[in-house]
């Protein structure tokens, strides 16, 4: 799958997401309870991107993009 077709918000969504769940999973993380609701806001809006519906293979593009947001989050952090 080429990473270019993805939309640009559904990265930063994604890049959102893992940035909060990280956030959440560190210890003795601060004000857990807005960090859940983050975290569940953004996963309704990955799940329901309109972007979903022009994929032929559904679960291996949601792969590839929790992939592309990881190297792309690791990139930035370099």
């Amino acid at each position: 799958m080429d990473v270019t077709d993805f939309p640009d918000d559904l990265v930063q969504t994604q890049a959102a997401w893992n940035a909060t769940y990280q956030a959440l999973a560190a210890p003795r993380s601060r004000d857990t309870t807005a960090l859940r609701r983050r975290l569940l806001r953004l996963s309704v809006r990955l799940w329901w991107h309109p972007y979903w519906e022009t994929v032929p293979s559904v679960p291996a593009a949601r792969s590839e993009l929790r992939h592309l947001a990881r190297t792309h989050g690791a990139v930035r952090a370099a």
